[in-house]
């Protein structure tokens, strides 16, 4: 790898290609400028990032509720895995190392609200992870399963025995589940297409499950009209995480609610400690990201790509290929 050298800040400053959500449903492919790299930062060179089909449909689609730091022109995406380009002092990070980047803000002239749509990132080294070389695209995956961690791994938190919703985030529930020692949990599935791909554990449609006396239900659906049903499926003193992200208001009814004793619990963000805990989880083969990834197209043709992931039901998991573009 050719030694990338960083201006100074009276120099001519980097810039990169990046997908830029100009306004909802407008999004394209062009250059911006990098923020200057400081010694506690890397600049990665990206090879592949993914697109989310949970809070970037929203951003795309300008249905995103109010959210810290919203705003448009920006770079979305937070599921980018590159090389090390270069490394400042204090950053942690070698030169050529593969790393997993969980999104950046490192532009100037546009919001980096997650940014991480770009052939090149600076990002402070300590945000990165470090992946197995042979990690390759898999690795944008890191951050769905960090938030399926960060569900499961919450004080008190029950296994599911219930996931509903068969894409990504339920299917990296129940893996995760299942290597962390769990029972394997049911899943629900209302898309035929999308019952197929189950590891260890089963699939079905919700009208074939005659059972209504789940412990913990876990919701990745984003569906907030689900609620009642599921309220429904409860054993008294039954738990719900919505592990999803909810563009409507989540509401039900209350007297069910209320017979069962349900408690309700909201599971956030993923934080470092769950990242580097997936991480590791991969690297030592305890993790198996395969199969979740459909869909690849060049960085290039980023809007065809969003239209693709947002739009075709059978495509689970989309990247942007950017080892061509500079």
């Amino acid at each position: 790898m050719a030694t990338l050298v960083i201006p100074e800040r009276s120099g001519a400053p980097l810039d990169t290609l990046a997908v830029v959500l100009e306004e909802p449903r407008r999004l394209g492919l062009r250059r911006v400028t990098l923020a200057p790299a400081t010694p506690d930062d890397v600049v990665v060179d990206l090879e592949w990032s993914g697109i989310s089909t949970g809070t970037e449909r929203l951003l795309w689609s300008g249905d995103m509720p109010p959210f810290p730091g919203l705003g448009y022109p920006l770079v979305p995406g937070y599921e980018s895995v590159g090389r090390v380009a270069w490394a400042g002092s204090r950053s942690g990070r070698r030169l050529g190392e593969a790393v997993f980047v969980p999104g950046s803000r490192g532009f100037e002239g546009v919001r980096g609200l997650f940014g991480g749509a770009a052939a090149r990132l600076v990002v402070p080294g300590a945000r990165t992870v470090r992946l197995p070389e042979t990690a390759g695209e898999q690795g944008v995956l890191l951050a769905l399963a960090a938030t399926a961690r960060h569900a499961l791994a919450a004080p008190g938190a029950r296994p599911p025995e219930l996931v509903v919703g068969h894409g990504v985030l339920g299917r990296l529930l129940a893996r995760v589940a299942l290597a962390d020692g769990h029972p394997a949990p049911v899943v629900w599935e209302r898309d035929p297409s999308r019952r197929g791909g189950g590891q260890g554990y089963p699939v079905v449609d919700p009208a074939d499950d005659p059972r209504r006396d789940y412990g913990s239900i876990y919701d990745v659906s984003g569906d907030a009209a689900l609620l009642d049903e599921l309220i429904a499926r409860l054993a008294p003193g039954g738990e719900i995480v919505l592990a999803g992200f909810y563009a409507e208001r989540p509401s039900f009814a209350f007297p069910a609610a209320f017979l069962r004793e349900a408690r309700l619990r909201v599971a956030a963000e993923w934080q470092p400690a769950d990242l580097d805990a997936v991480g590791e989880r991969v690297a030592s083969g305890g993790l198996c990201l395969a199969g979740l990834v459909t869909h690849r197209q060049p960085a290039a043709e980023a809007a065809a790509a969003y239209e693709t992931a947002f739009g075709d039901p059978s495509c689970l998991k989309m990247v942007l290929d950017w080892r061509s573009t500079s």
